[in-house]
């Protein structure tokens, strides 16, 4: 879709051309009709630029392409209508362009999610200190399999986790019966005062669409847009909240596991590969059970305490699992490089998501947008 919209763009920009030959007599053109003056012919001269310009913004992800692209539509738009009978199909072009250039607009306003996500970070980020290191004696309190674990992460030695950020690609359903979407999201968590900041875009049939979640102070909200125009999700309350303070625990757990020594944690020994965690922010307690095999690998994930919501109105509660896998490291430390998210209905398990890890940061400094 990408690619059709791309040549679109080109191709219409460059059949303006014909309009600045033609008024300087550079080809003999008799597919127009009408004649054209030398200073008119400049003005189709400008608009190629115009298109060609927005053309070289979109593929280099430059800033305001957008304004170039309206800029582009308005003069072509004046041409066609100046030679209706030898041009007006180039209208059905225009439109075609004006949709993502639209979008374009509301994507780069202030209250657009991608710009409030890094306006929330960048505040975050205002507020800086110097991690001590994590020793050995700062886990005595854990089960020792959580021990066991943090050990295998590479932990013990390294700073103290105040922040981290991740990237992460996949697939992910909107349904039971819906197809996979592809998707990329970037997140920001932080610890001294807990919060989790997530940003995601996809496509659905070629119609892009993006979400934030963020978890600030006391309250937790997800909201979804088609073309950054059209809200189709905006949850909120409190079965949001606690439903995001399992996300937000189940982020420490395998994003972050030396935040698990938090000393407001409770933990409870199962069994020798099993323990379980109750965990509270904002008011909402949760409890989740934590699977761990023979190496100290973290595998699974349970908790009863999250609800699902495709809307933000109708709310459902489910066993909610995250299987994860392939551990390697990054940064110093081994975590899982892929995940599922998976809701266990009454009739059967159903996997909504599947997560690659590709990157992770820790006690970061410095804001990075999902495209950097």
């Amino acid at each position: 879709m990408k690619i059709v919209f791309y040549a679109i763009l080109l191709v219409h920009g460059l059949i303006h051309l014909m309009g600045f030959a033609k008024a300087f007599s550079l080809a003999s053109l008799e597919e127009l009709s009408h004649s054209i003056s030398k200073p008119f012919g400049i003005i189709w001269l400008i608009t190629t630029i115009l298109f060609l310009v927005t053309f070289i913004m979109l593929i280099t992800n430059g800033n305001g392409w957008w304004i170039a692209g309206l800029a582009a539509i308005i003069l072509s738009q004046i041409i066609i209508i100046s030679t209706w009978s030898d041009a007006k199909w180039g209208t059905l072009a225009n439109i075609i362009i004006l949709i993502p250039v639209v979008m374009g607009y509301f994507q780069n306003r202030s209250d657009s999610f991608k710009n409030r996500f890094e306006s929330i970070v960048q505040e975050q980020l205002a507020t800086q200190h110097q991690p001590e290191l994590l020793s050995k004696a700062d886990m005595e309190h854990l089960p020792p399999v959580v021990q066991k674990y943090l050990e295998y992460t590479n932990v013990i030695g390294k700073p103290k986790v105040h922040n981290f950020s991740a990237t992460l690609t996949g697939e992910m359903k909107l349904g039971q019966d819906k197809p996979w979407l592809n998707i990329i999201s970037r997140q920001y968590n932080f610890y001294k005062k807990r919060s989790r900041t997530f940003y995601i875009e996809s496509k659905m049939f070629g119609i892009p669409f993006d979400g934030l979640h963020s978890y600030l102070e006391d309250e937790a909200v997800m909201e979804i847009k088609v073309g950054s125009i059209f809200s189709v999700a905006d949850a909120r309350g409190d079965l949001m909240t606690k439903s995001e303070t399992v996300t937000l625990f189940n982020d420490m757990c395998i994003f972050a596991p030396a935040t698990l020594i938090d000393p407001t944690i409770d933990w409870k020994e199962v069994d020798a590969l099993t323990a379980e965690a109750t965990f509270s922010n904002a008011g909402h307690e949760i409890k989740a059970l934590l699977f761990f095999n023979e190496k100290g690998q973290l595998v699974d994930f349970s908790s009863n305490d999250r609800y699902e919501s495709a809307d933000g109105k109708a709310y459902k509660n489910y066993q909610w699992t995250t299987p994860v896998k392939d551990y390697r490291g990054l940064n110093g430390q081994n975590i899982p490089a892929y995940g599922e998210a998976i809701w266990h209905y009454p009739d059967g398990p159903f996997v909504y998501a599947k997560f690659n890890i590709e990157a992770v940061d820790y006690n970061v400094t410095e804001y990075r947008g999902i495209s950097d």
